[in-house]
């Protein structure tokens, strides 16, 4: 989603100013990871009542959804496969135990496809034909346009739908797939989210609002913003009382030896879970002088104005 906004902000065509809260460290470690390790499991029981234990899965995609949907599954004793165009995500899949391989070279042999990319026709008809039956299609990455569903829906194939957000795809010779939720968002579409998890994606999405509407005008052009890491470690910080968690404190020692204030922000706003665009547009906090929440108690209002 990110990477679209960067798109359209460099050809001219974005009308106003955008926060870029996807790629928020909250957004992505949380939602992303955290949330989707759990729902992929919710989705997959709830659709398809299916064991996990000794099953070939090939995910395609080690970013954070990837990661969450292979921690998830190797702990129930799947055995994971890894698909993968950037190196270092790649790298981290090999270090963390996974067979990194081409979607080509297992697709006869998996029992389930996540795709988990945000890109587009990463499962195409080719690899649905050669599918051995019985294989459970499943998306986790962005909207619909991962598995070329479009393809199917062809005089040749039946569908038959097994029950809600379920069909079985099948072909003349009586082979089928198993495609859940027509190839939309399975987390979405088939299992619950945490509310726990939505009250910090919600947060963040409301800050990047209100401080939107309330700049003065002229601090934002029509670009894409990225939020200051302040913004995401009080969004963290908020959440913290819901685990009974305390957090350690610098000493003006420490904070001095890490070139820190003792208040954060903690990381660079270059910090982030994965790489972002070239052309990322990063709102740092010393250009927020007046980043004056009206919406806050004064507490919250000294901890995001408290000096860098």
């Amino acid at each position: 989603l990110g990477g679209q906004l960067y798109q359209l902000s460099k050809a001219g065509k974005l009308c106003v100013p955008a926060m870029n809260v996807n790629d928020s460290v909250t957004k992505q470690k949380f939602d992303n990871l955290y949330c989707c390790r759990e729902s992929i499991l919710d989705g997959l029981k709830r659709t398809t009542d299916m064991m996990f234990g000794g099953k070939q899965v090939v995910v395609c995609g080690y970013g954070e959804v990837g990661k969450g949907c292979c921690a998830a599954l190797k702990a129930m004793g799947s055995i994971v496969y890894v698909t993968e165009i950037d190196p270092i995500c790649a790298l981290q899949a090999c270090m963390d135990g996974f067979r990194l391989v081409k979607l080509n070279e297992v697709i006869r042999q998996v029992d389930i496809v996540i795709t988990c990319t945000g890109n587009k026709n990463v499962v195409t008809r080719e690899h649905l034909d050669r599918m051995k039956n019985s294989c459970i299609v499943c998306n986790m990455g962005h909207s619909n346009t991962e598995i070329d569903v479009a393809s199917l829906r062809t005089p040749e194939l039946t569908w038959e739908r097994v029950r809600s957000q379920v069909d079985h795809v099948i072909w003349p010779d009586g082979k089928r797939i198993v495609l859940l939720a027509e190839g939309r968002l399975l987390n979405l579409s088939c299992s619950t989210v945490p509310t726990f998890v939505l009250s910090i994606t919600a947060t963040t999405q409301a800050l990047a609002l209100i401080e939107l509407y309330n700049a003065p005008e002229g601090r934002y052009k029509q670009d894409v913003y990225l939020l200051p890491k302040k913004m995401d470690e009080y969004v963290a910080s908020l959440h913290l009382p819901t685990f009974d968690a305390h957090l350690t404190e610098l000493t003006d020692e420490q904070a001095k030896y890490l070139g820190l204030n003792k208040n954060g922000p903690f990381k660079p706003n270059y910090y982030r879970c994965l790489g972002l665009p070239r052309n990322q547009r990063h709102l740092g906090s010393d250009e927020l002088p007046a980043l004056e929440l009206v919406f806050a108690s004064p507490t919250t209002y000294a901890y995001m104005n408290s000096e860098k």
